[in-house]
């Protein structure tokens, strides 16, 4: 099931360049943003978790669901509830439940997507609370490889031996340290307003996506958007971020 990919696009560069580097730095979410995971890819996961949860915790998986559920409203991941009340190991918990042996056949090439990267100009990485594998193995799936700077994911927002991932606002400033750049050179591209609202008040520019999955979640998030002075744009699809960036750089450039 492990696949090897490019480390320089599995990791947070270490020393991406000078600070003086005045490129738009674009950190671009990945399930629910540039891909349909909620319809796709999804409902396997959560299986795959509850089934995780009720097998290493002994409890039935009505249980094990909604501890689940509780766990990602209260910290934003499963996997932290998990790690913080239960001690369970956070690298077997992701692998054992982002294995899906049908990622492949559900998730096409975005052939529209793979030349909207192309067009953005400036440093493009992916910023998923998904682990390492899962998220290669998307983003070669939907064919943006090499759209692609790096990868950073939930294995990486690690510090002090702790896992912060988004929503975190102390992960983002020490991102952005690592990263050596400016918050005001950086958009955060995402489906999640919890997520656009933390970065907001670390200074970064937001643009939330409404147009991806069903339209139930599609009308939540416009709904959200219309209350939300944290997010700074909204687009229905990630296809329009290069029109959009035009639009940004006049206004912040």
């Amino acid at each position: 099931m492990r696949q090897r990919g490019s480390s320089r696009r599995e990791a947070t560069p270490a020393n991406p360049g000078p600070a003086t580097d005045r490129r738009t730095v674009w950190l671009l979410d990945l399930d629910n943003t540039l891909h349909d995971s909620i319809t796709h890819l999804m409902p396997g996961i959560n299986r795959a978790m509850t089934e995780y949860i009720a097998r290493e915790l002994d409890l039935h998986p009505d249980r094990a669901s909604a501890l689940r559920v509780r766990y990602w409203h209260r910290y934003g991941a499963t996997l932290l509830g998990l790690v913080r009340h239960h001690g369970i190991d956070p690298h077997h918990f992701l692998d054992e439940a982002h294995r899906l042996p049908d990622l492949e056949r559900v998730v096409r090439p975005d052939f529209a997507l793979r030349h909207a990267l192309t067009r953005l100009a400036g440093r493009r990485l992916i910023l998923t609370n998904a682990p390492r594998i899962y998220a290669n193995r998307v983003i070669r799936a939907v064919g943006i490889s090499r759209q692609v700077d790096a990868v950073i994911p939930i294995e990486a927002m690690q510090f002090a031996g702790r896992f912060l991932p988004k929503p975190s606002r102390a992960m983002l400033r020490k991102l952005l340290a690592r990263l050596r750049v400016a918050p005001s050179r950086c958009v955060l591209v995402e489906d999640s307003p919890a997520n656009l609202k933390a970065a907001r008040a670390c200074g970064l520019r937001t643009i939330l996506v409404t147009g991806i999955g069903p339209i139930a979640h599609r009308d939540h998030l416009r709904h959200r958007a219309g209350r939300g002075r944290y997010i700074d744009h909204q687009i229905g699809q990630p296809h329009r971020l290069p029109r959009l960036s035009r639009i940004m750089s006049v206004h912040y450039g």
